[in-house]
């Protein structure tokens, strides 16, 4: 090539160094486009590890058809090459470690005839392969801020007429410490870019973190749900059901998605606690069935000295005292029964049936003497109220509380200035409670509103909610117990029927149950009886 041809290759190097994105490719092409630039027959590609050696990155040889590292998936078993050796003097007897600790290009005409470094090593390399070493063009690869962060090595540039053996023109040494510094900026480009995603996900996870430690009761949820959200991810893009069939997601989508599921529930900062842990009907800042119980004692006390008091007062016969006796025991067995059923209807989380609700109604019209002397109700309005709620421990203005979540994760991520690959999260992440019936929340979103990403979120929201173990209200439903429900969300229109298909075809309840569920849980799974499902034809026998 001439030099206007050179510069042209170098421009094309350059261009295609600034759009690579994987940094193993990205030092192929540095080392690549030097050879060709400079003829050379072999090189390698050294990284800076913790300003103390030089890691072998890229190494490549031509006439020996040698190529390590990299996208090869050959491992290079050299030893990093120190930049510091006995009493942390400088290694400057190694040509690249002394490019590095004197920020210089060093061209070698032939190692043979070097005196100044040690080429021990490289003649020991050529005694057992053959081949011979002789030009070397050593360049350091400086960042922006100065800082060397690796070395390229080029060997034995090739006359491009004879095939001969050269010595580095200053040319080639031109040209190749322009892509050298080309080079640098690239790799330190990928590396802040990589740093700074690094960064940013170990700040996510560490928000879902603190947000699951904010309650004992959801602890882990913003870290499993994530996990379950990828697995049913992957799944989905292999899939060929209904809207599924065309259905795919790049690198940065599944990205997208995973930080997503991680701040799905990052609203709930906004929470109260006492709201998030309701543990039963009567909690808030303390479970007022406690003050029940007492006011039931004190019912019973005063229920006890009522008739004691009749006793000592009027001559009654032995007939007499004896029903007394039997009416005092009744009251107090009525009185157990009662404070038994509110104590049972408090931590009831499943449906109440209204002559309970009845009852419980019935209860509340005892009354009682209170430290003030007045005679009040047994139940406040607030403890009626709340043993009444139908199911769950939350009351309707309690569970708005809940839902209002979701409307605080995306007013929170929805001002954060997400960067284009990224720029659906507040989306995806907000949309997990929403139905594809339209009677979600808080949207009323449908099902062709949504997106997939957003209702393969809502699905791991879900099955990970059923199947905890860490809530206040229940126990973490088993595996089969967990899938019947998700089958009746399917067929009620709640939850999306090709993602539901692709999570039973493919067992994805069992690779997370593996992981995360208790083996208690773990039971049989027949999956013909789950409701809304209908095996596939490959998944049957």
């Amino acid at each position: 090539m001439n030099i206007l041809q050179r510069i042209e290759k170098l421009n094309e190097i350059g261009v295609a160094l600034s759009a690579e994105k994987d940094t193993n490719h990205l030092l192929e092409k540095i080392l690549i486009g030097a050879k060709e630039l400079t003829g050379a027959d072999a090189g390698t590609i050294y990284l800076v590890i913790q300003d103390r050696e030089l890691k072998f990155e890229i190494v490549r040889t031509d006439s020996l058809n040698i190529a390590m590292g990299g996208s090869s998936g050959v491992p290079i078993r050299f030893p990093a090459i120190p930049l510091y050796i006995q009493d942390n003097q400088p290694n400057l007897r190694m040509v690249s470690a002394y490019a590095v600790l004197k920020q210089q290009t060093i061209n070698i005409p032939d190692a043979y005839e070097e005196t100044l470094f040690d080429f021990s090593g490289t003649r020991e390399f050529d005694r057992e392969t053959g081949y011979r070493s002789v030009s070397f063009l050593t360049i350091p690869l400086v960042d922006h801020e100065n800082k060397v962060i690796g070395v390229l090595q080029l060997i034995n540039a090739k006359d491009p007429h004879t095939s001969k053996i050269r010595p580095f023109s200053g040319e080639d040494q031109k040209l190749a410490e322009s892509l050298a510094s080309q080079a640098a900026i690239s790799l330190t480009k990928k590396n802040l870019i990589e740093n700074l995603k690094q960064l940013f996900t170990s700040f996510i996870r560490s928000l879902a973190t603190a947000l699951d430690s904010k309650s004992p009761y959801t602890a882990g949820h913003c870290n499993r749900v994530p996990v379950l959200c990828m697995m049913l991810a992957e799944a989905a893009c292999k899939s060929s059901y209904g809207q599924l069939k065309n259905f795919s997601l790049s690198e940065e989508d599944l990205y997208e998605l995973s930080i997503a599921a991680w701040l799905h529930d990052c609203g709930k900062v906004t929470t109260p606690e006492f709201v998030v842990d309701k543990a039963t009907k009567l909690e808030s800042v303390f479970d007022s069935i406690h003050l029940i119980d007492t006011r039931i004692e004190v019912l019973k006390r005063d229920a006890e000295i009522r008739l004691l008091r009749e006793k000592l007062e009027e001559s009654h016969t032995q007939n007499e005292i004896d029903a007394i006796n039997t009416e005092l025991k009744k009251e107090i067995q009525t009185l157990n029964s009662e404070r038994t059923f509110l104590r049972a209807c408090n931590k009831n989380t499943e449906f109440m049936p209204e002559k309970d609700k009845e009852k419980i109604r019935d209860i509340a019209k005892r009354t009682w003497v209170d430290p003030h002397g007045e005679l009040v109700p047994l139940l406040t309005e607030k403890e009626l109220y709340n043993l009444c709620i139908t199911k769950g421990t939350l009351n309707p203005e309690e569970r708005a509380i809940i839902n209002n979540h979701v409307i605080a994760t995306f007013n929170i991520l929805n001002v954060l200035p997400f960067p284009k690959p990224l720029n659906r999260v507040p989306e995806i992440a907000a949309c997990h409670h929403e139905r594809v019936d339209g009677k979600g929340y808080p949207r009323n979103l449908t099902r062709e509103q949504l997106s997939i990403q957003a209702r393969i979120l809502a699905i791991a929201d879900i099955f990970e909610a059923l199947t905890a173990k860490d809530r206040p209200f229940r126990a973490g439903k088993k595996l089969s117990e967990a899938l019947h429900i998700l089958g009746l969300m399917k067929t009620e229109g709640h939850i999306d029927e090709d993602l539901f298909q692709v999570f039973i075809d493919k067992q994805i309840y069992m690779e997370y149950a593996r992981n995360f569920l208790d083996s208690a849980q773990i039971d049989e799974v027949l999956p013909e009886k789950i409701p809304g499902y209908t095996p596939s034809p490959s998944n049957t026998l």
